[in-house]
């Protein structure tokens, strides 16, 4: 294995990861967690208060977050109509606690693999797991693209990013996080 995912066999993969790679993806899926923020109920996430809970019916302020949960009905080329604009809130709010949840339980399920690791090592996944790493991967990606403004149509310039351009960091860790992405899908489908 070379920091890519491998199929073993079933839906499965492994990877094996040094302790820089997994310390690079946990922390991102730290700060994911942090942008997302915690569940209804607190850190604590009270079952009674989760149950009776309602998500917000307005779009997130933050671009990420607005990336993620997206209004429904809303056509961006008729903002004022209000009936759009109704739906998409009852929409959103019967809908968004549950997709943070999901987009959080992932993310905390890729930490605590990655701290299973103790810094370095393969980490062998079955393929239920895949479908969960498959998920935060690809909310990391999102979350960088929509930070780094990538279209499709400059997609291929970020490879051609010159070393002094502050984005680059970033931008590393997108094409590697969608190598990491690719690699694991691939090794689902053998």
């Amino acid at each position: 294995m070379a920091g890519l995912f491998e199929s073993t066999g079933g839906g499965g993969a492994a990877i094996a990861l040094d302790e820089w790679e997994a310390s690079i993806l946990r922390s991102l899926e730290v700060q994911l967690l942090e942008l997302i923020g915690p569940g209804p109920g607190g850190e604590g996430g009270d079952p009674l208060a989760a149950l009776f809970a309602e998500g917000p019916t307005e779009a997130p302020a933050d671009p990420v977050l607005a990336r993620f949960f997206p209004d429904a009905y809303r056509d961006p080329e008729k903002p004022e109509d209000d009936e759009a604009r109704a739906a998409s809130g009852e929409f959103r709010r019967f809908t968004e606690l549950d997709l943070r949840a999901r987009k959080r339980d992932d993310a905390l399920f890729v930490v605590r693999a990655l701290d299973g690791l103790g810094g370095a090592g393969v980490l062998k996944l079955g393929a239920p797991d895949c479908l969960r790493w498959v998920g935060a991967l690809n909310d990391l990606r999102l979350a960088l693209g929509v930070r780094l403004e990538v279209t499709e149509e400059d997609e291929e310039g970020l490879y051609a990013l010159p070393d002094g351009d502050d984005r680059k960091p970033l931008v590393m860790a997108y094409l590697w996080l969608g190598a990491l992405q690719e690699s694991l899908l691939e090794a689902m489908a053998d």
